[in-house]
């Protein structure tokens, strides 16, 4: 089985990378999430950014769909629309976010990352850069 999200690159200023991490897990990953019934993937992304984070979606633009092993589901797959994402407001952790870290996406993770950002991401980051 495999689990559609959508979900967004934020970065601050120094070109650091917002991860997030759900409460009750242990891998950081990217914010976002499921898309609701009806919904396109920036109007899932608008909306999953605002209820984890409290910002707000200004602009977007396709990084690419990925697929990789879930990071808390074990033996699922996730495939992931990803967007560059630009957004307002404060950023911090609502909902079921535990935990917020900006990260280095060219230096070795200081925590352990979902597959989807590590093995697939962080290089496609890597290739724009």
């Amino acid at each position: 089985m495999t689990i559609e999200i959508v979900a967004a690159v934020i970065r601050d200023g120094e070109g650091r990378l917002l991860t997030v991490r759900k409460a009750g897990t242990n891998a950081f990953m990217l914010p976002g999430g499921k898309r609701e019934p009806g919904e396109d993937d920036v109007t899932a992304l608008s909306r999953e950014l605002t209820e984890e984070l409290g910002c707000r979606l200004i602009g977007s633009q396709p990084l690419g769909v990925f697929d990789a092993a879930a990071a808390n589901e074990p033996g699922l797959q996730v495939r992931g629309a990803i967007y560059l994402a630009e957004v307002t407001g404060d950023v911090a952790a609502k909902a079921e976010i535990a935990e917020l870290l900006w990260i280095d996406p060219a230096a070795p993770p200081p925590v352990r990352l979902a597959p989807l950002l590590q093995t697939r991401v962080l290089p496609a980051l890597a290739a724009l850069a």
